[in-house]
Parts: C-alpha cells; sequence; structure tokens
C-alpha cells in the first residue's frame, strides 16, 4: 500500500517525502528495515526514529525531529501517531486465502457458510450454525448448534461456542476461549443442604469488534442473556458470569472475574486480578487499579471520566492514599518514630 492510501483512510498531512512511497509492514524504531513504517510520540523518539532505516515515520503534531543522514524517511503528521500506527497496521496485513471446509473437519446439517470462510482441520460446526464471509474458524475449534458467528471473524484453535451463542462481525475469539456455558448458579435445600442448579438455558450474545483473549470463559444467562457490548477488548484468563452486561469499548485485564447480574458501564477500565461480586455496577468511565474488590451489590459511580477506584473494597485513589497516609503516621507514632 503506499502512504497516500493510507492517508486518505486514515487522515493525518504528508510533511515530508512522497504519497507514493510503498509501505508493506509496521515495525518497531530498532528493527525497522526498507518499506516498514514506524511511529514517535515525543520529540526523543523522533529523533531515534528519524536515524532508523524505515520508509515512513508517523510523528504528533509540532515535532521537531532531525534529518536523517540521506534525508529518506518519509513524515506524516497526525493527533494520535500511536492510534494512526495501530490502524495502518490493521490495513496492511495481507487479506487471508480462503481455505474451505478442510476434509478433516466435522460439518452438521442445514449449515449456512458465507463466501470465503475458512474451517480448518478437526473443527466442528454443529447443526444450524451460520458462520459469515470471510470468517476463519481453528483447528480443533467447536461451533455449538445453531450458533451464529458474523463476517470477518477469527476462531483460534479449541474455542468452544456453546448453543445459543450469538457472535457479530469481526470478533476475535483467541484459543482456549469457552463461551456460553452454564453459570455457576444453585439453589441448597435447606434441610439437607444439598445443592440443585437453576435453570441455566438463556443466551450469550458477543456485539461487533469484541475481542476475547485466550482461556478466557463468559457464561450464558441463566434466563435472559448475557450480553458484551461491541468494541469491548477481554484479556486472558477472564471470567464474566451469567447474566452479566459488559458496556461498550470496556477493556478488562487478565485474572478479572466478573460476577453474575453485574454490570460494567461504557468506557470502564478494570485492571487484572480484578474482583467484581454479583449484583454489582460498575459505572460509565470508572477505572479500576489492579487488585481491586468491588462487593456483591455495590454500584461505583466516576464523577469525571477515568476516576480510579481502587483497593478492597474499592474506593476512590485518592481516598486510599489519604487513608494510607494515615497509617503509616501511626504505624511511625507506635515505633516511637514522632
Amino acid at each position: 500500500m503506499i502512504l497516500g492510501e493510507l492517508i486518505q483512510k486514515l487522515g493525518g498531512r504528508l510533511t515530508k517525502g512522497s504519497e507514493e512511497t510503498e509501505i508493506l509492514s509496521v515495525a518497531a524504531v530498532d528493527t525497522a528495515s526498507t518499506f516498514d513504517l514506524i511511529f514517535a510520540s515525543d520529540d526523543e523518539t523522533a529523533q531515534q526514529a528519524m536515524k532508523s532505516s524505515a520508509s515512513a515515520v508517523v510523528l504528533g503534531p509540532g515535532a521537531t525531529p532531525l534529518e536523517t543522514d540521506n534525508g529518506r524517511i518519509d513524515i506524516i503528521e497526525c493527533e494520535e501517531p500511536r492510534l494512526w500506527f495501530a490502524r495502518a497496521a490493521k490495513l496492511l496485513v495481507s487479506p487471508h486465502l480462503a481455505l474451505g471446509v478442510h476434509p478433516s473437519a466435522v460439518v452438521g446439517t442445514q449449515v449456512k457458510f458465507g463466501s470465503g470462510v475458512t474451517i480448518s482441520p478437526h473443527a466442528v460446526i454443529g447443526d444450524n450454525a451460520s458462520i459469515g464471509a470471510s470468517t476463519r474458524v481453528g483447528s480443533g475449534a467447536v461451533v455449538g448448534v445453531g450458533v451464529s458467528i458474523g463476517a470477518n471473524c477469527r476462531i483460534f484453535p479449541h474455542a468452544v461456542l456453546y448453543p445459543g451463542t450469538t457472535v457479530g462481525d469481526r470478533v476475535i475469539i483467541h484459543a482456549g476461549a469457552v463461551l456460553g456455558a452454564d453459570g455457576f448458579g444453585y439453589v441448597r435445600d435447606p434441610r439437607t443442604g444439598e445443592y440443585t442448579q437453576f435453570p441455566q438455558q438463556g443466551k450469550l450474545v458477543i456485539e461487533d469488534d469484541v475481542e476475547i483473549g485466550a482461556n478466557t470463559t463468559i457464561d450464558r444467562g441463566a434466563l435472559a442473556e448475557t450480553r458484551v457490548r461491541r468494541g469491548t477488548k477481554i484479556d486472558n484468563q477472564v471470567h464474566i458470569g451469567h447474566n452479566c452486561d459488559i458496556g461498550e469499548d470496556v477493556v478488562i485485564a487478565a485474572l478479572t472475574g466478573i460476577s453474575g447480574s453485574s454490570t460494567v458501564g461504557k468506557g470502564a477500565v478494570i485492571a487484572g486480578q480484578v474482583g467484581v461480586g454479583d449484583h454489582a455496577h460498575v459505572g460509565p468511565g470508572v477505572v479500576l487499579g489492579g487488585q481491586a474488590g468491588v462487593f456483591n451489590g455495590k454500584t461505583l459511580k466516576a464523577e469525571g471520566a477515568g476516576e480510579v477506584f481502587y483497593g478492597t473494597p474499592a474506593r476512590p485513589v485518592r481516598q486510599v492514599l489519604r487513608e494510607q497516609a494515615v497509617l503509616t503516621r501511626l504505624a511511625k507514632t507506635e515505633d516511637g518514630g514522632e
């Protein structure tokens, strides 16, 4: 792809070089070679970038890079160079070759395939499933009876999609993920102490542009649905319980657990090893720091976009810092330090 095409699709301004410069891939500053695109977010990195072997660099507005010895590197200027670079990387990926259905795959009856679908070796596609155009299903993956998958999705090896799961377009599901399993819901007999499973017969809906990490599990609804909304990104080894509603453009880092019937608002950020109790509500724009804990039924609301909550129970970070300062002073007093 030439620079002019990238700029036409992504915006930005070519301040040095030619729109006809060919770009084949993206790279880091220290490993870039001819036909590579790199980026720099500040003046210091820009100086390093201009000494690389790349063909083009994306810089922020007003960056003042030094000239290279040969003056060869083209310069694109934009407001968010890191974001421009990431979007360019997607455009530069070569379209995959559609391989059709491998002979070793097991395909049920009345399955609907869109054009350009790839079903890899030993994948299993259940009866009445539907798989959209240009979607790829990896080796050993299992797509259950009646499951619907949209277009341009990537299902990596050994992912499992239970019946009752619906997946939108451009969704990425990494290896070992399990979507639509029964939720952990039981009713206890107070007389005998025995547990009986509460019905787990709802649905799981994954909307467009969601990414789900390796070995992550998302349970189906009990009687209603679990839903992960558009654009949310979920890391590896995350668990989301039944009846949860995860809002648009949420980011959830590894080893987080969200209990049943909880909600997470649009644009929230949940760091690693966070625990969220059942029927809890994390509001839009809330940032939960690593290992934070949200108690059952608790509601967290951000006073401003990006307000950080930390600790267990999760509370505003400014409050946590005050508490720690008080504890430090008390400890010094006990030790005779004051």
